[in-house]
């Protein structure tokens, strides 16, 4: 199962690259023919926006595999593991029913949007509900498999708050760097060689 979860978030990245590569290329040439050539492409806006919202929901649901959205964990960190672990069911139960609540109402909007078509190619609008379907279904997939990890105290789950989840990715935090060390024959205000030297410099004044 997890090689295909893997093979499915490497094709997926893949469409993100193309949809970006596409997505720049028609607005960079759109700009350029506009102000050079007077001209432009009229439909390079609806290809653009339907895929960054595509990109959007296709970029959350990896994201989410990962545990990469934005969280505040200051609380659940100081937290026993029993307690984390409890505050982890709860934390997944409520994304699931906001999820459930997310496809739900993008299916009416995906049935709506079957009968509205865009305005220069004549596609149908539910390809923009689609964006927050699909990936919605993924992301309720993805949260449920992590919870059932949880209820059954597997390695492999993810607690909101532990140190342990970001381990896979320890490139995120970078490398350690260590302070310049200060270069020979080069003192702060404050070191003692410092005072000496202004002290006998005041001296030869004198």
């Amino acid at each position: 199962m997890k090689r295909v979860a893997d093979l499915l978030e490497r094709v997926t990245e893949w469409i993100m690259a193309l949809m970006l590569a596409v997505m720049v290329g028609l607005v960079f040439g759109n700009v350029v023919l506009r102000y050079v050539f007077n001209s432009g492409i009229v439909a390079a806006e609806e290809i653009a926006r339907l895929m960054f919202v595509w990109l959007v929901f296709l970029g959350a649901t990896v994201a989410l595999r990962h545990q990469r959205h934005l969280g505040l964990e200051i609380v659940q960190s100081r937290l026993p593991v029993k307690v984390r672990r409890v505050c982890a069911v709860i934390a997944h139960l409520m994304m699931l029913y906001a999820l459930w609540l997310f496809v739900q109402g993008s299916w009416i909007q995906l049935l709506i949007g079957m009968e509205t078509f865009s305005t220069v190619l004549r596609f149908p609008m539910a390809f923009y509900a689609a964006a927050g379907f699909f990936p919605a279904i993924a992301m309720a997939l993805i949260v449920l498999a992590n919870l059932v990890r949880i209820v059954t105290n597997q390695p492999g789950a993810r607690l909101p708050g532990d140190p342990d989840t970001m381990l896979d990715h320890p490139e995120s935090h970078g490398p350690a760097v260590a302070p310049p060390a200060p270069a020979a024959g080069q003192h702060g205000a404050g070191h003692p060689a410092g005072h000496g030297a202004a002290s006998g410099a005041a001296v030869a004044k004198h």
